[in-house]
């Protein structure tokens, strides 16, 4: 029996794509589905439509593999849809991200969750997003739209108000930490229990314990702390951890944009001793440029087996149980209907939600602890601020939600954060639509 129709878009994400294509063809029974490939890349999406081959060959699996550039032709009928888009790319949207704010001596690691370029991203990103929820609408509403891009929250939030699809938010940095975790205080990953529960990248352990002799772990990582043994590249979330009690989901460089404390153009020293990596997505992004010849000739040119690791990634673990009814626990970003009780409702919140051939379903959380209800309210404030000027226009929910940044608002006075959002709406030119 042929398997599901999932839609990947945005598919020119070779590697990534790469990955959720090994992982879906690896079970059995979606070894059939289909695989509708589509981006506004031809170039990249003919080596997307090469790797999709080589992957299915190695793994003996015998899926019908599509490539367009048309993307309502890559939605018509599909059950599932993954997106992994980049609206406008490294060049201009993540550079003109960066630029334009270090002018102002607004300076960032990443820069596509939170701050001004988290800000801005959304702002490109919501209204493609909405795009595509329509299109489904139309040529397949009762598909699933997993969702991989950032900022994830802001996007979720958005589709969740402008559309009537079922879509669920998918991010990595909860199975990630808790695999380094267990690095840090040398507890294997398969023995940890563990709950966490927030918003996405701003999620917090609220259980860390033996799932065999139900120990308490977080004193190991406190003892981490007292030992000297925090790892360099992770100074800003143990620190958070130490004054919260409670450890963070997402990376350090991601943290310390998130929060005033850490990055001050007058404080050169806490740079240097939380080790943080201004300009990183810069770096990161240049890197994978420079190396994408050289991966796009190993992928298109050999015949060799293609080498495939099952991914941490948990879109496959989604399709796979709604397909055959396997019952999985994930984490995924969905409204907060009465899930947290201390987060404002309709916001995006991240939880562990029960997979099973009922789809996707979240588990109530009650109240998290205050602080941490608290910080996390700091984020939601410029989501949601976001949010309303991405669906409605008004250019001044754009000013307000950078007027509400931790980290913008700890750097820059109230004309320069107007002056910052001018010029970044006027280098964006027709990315963005027109606000008013």
């Amino acid at each position: 029996m042929p398997g599901p129709k999932i839609a990947f878009i945005g598919a020119g994400s070779t590697v990534f794509a790469k990955n959720l294509m090994g992982d879906i063809l690896s079970f059995p029974e979606l070894s059939e589905s289909t695989l509708a490939l589509m981006d506004i890349d031809e170039e990249r999406l003919k080596t997307s439509e090469i790797v999709a081959h080589r992957v299915a060959r190695t793994l003996n699996a015998n899926p019908t593999i599509q490539a367009t550039t048309n993307r309502r032709e890559a939605l018509d009928g599909a059950d599932y849809v993954i997106c992994m888009i980049q609206v406008a790319g490294y060049k201009p949207g993540t550079v003109i991200d960066f630029e334009i704010p270090k002018k102002y001596g607004l300076r960032q690691t990443i820069a596509d969750t939170l701050g001004i370029g988290g800000i801005m991203r959304g702002l490109r990103t919501i209204p493609v997003l909405i795009d595509i929820a329509l299109d489904m609408e139309q040529v397949c509403p009762d598909a699933l739209f997993i969702n991989y891009v950032n900022p994830m929250a802001m996007n979720q939030w958005a589709l969740s108000r402008a559309s009537r699809i079922k879509t669920v938010g998918l991010c990595h940095s909860v199975q990630h930490t808790a695999w380094q975790l267990s690095q840090d205080i040398n507890v294997p990953l398969e023995v940890i229990d563990y709950v966490v529960a927030g918003i996405n990248h701003m999620a917090f352990y609220l259980k860390f314990a033996h799932r065999e002799t139900g120990e308490d772990l977080y004193p190991r990582l406190h003892q981490v702390i007292e030992e000297g043994r925090v790892p360099p590249w992770n100074r800003v979330r143990y620190d958070l951890f130490k004054r919260l009690g409670y450890f963070v989901t997402e990376s350090s460089e991601h943290l310390s944009e998130y929060v005033p404390y850490y990055i001050k153009r007058d404080r050169p020293d806490l740079i240097e001793r939380f080790g943080i990596p201004l300009d990183e997505y810069i770096r990161r992004c240049e890197a994978q440029i420079a190396d994408w010849d050289r991966m796009r000739a190993e992928f298109e040119n050999s015949d060799e087996p293609i080498e495939i690791r099952r991914s941490v990634e948990y879109g496959s673990l989604i399709i796979h149980s709604m397909e055959t009814g396997t019952p999985r626990v994930v984490y995924a970003n969905v409204p907060n209907d009465h899930l947290i009780d201390n987060l404002p409702q309709g916001c995006s919140v991240e939880v562990p939600c029960l997979v099973d051939g009922n789809g996707v379903q979240p588990t109530r959380m009650g109240s998290l602890p205050p602080q941490l209800a608290a910080l996390i309210q700091t984020n939601v404030n410029v989501q949601a601020l976001t949010v309303e000027a991405a669906l409605t226009c008004k250019r001044e929910y754009i000013y307000h939600a950078a007027m509400l940044d931790p980290h913008t608002a700890a750097e820059l006075d109230l004309d320069q954060i107007w002056s910052l959002v001018d010029d970044l709406i006027e280098a964006h030119g027709d990315w963005l639509p027109a606000y008013h």
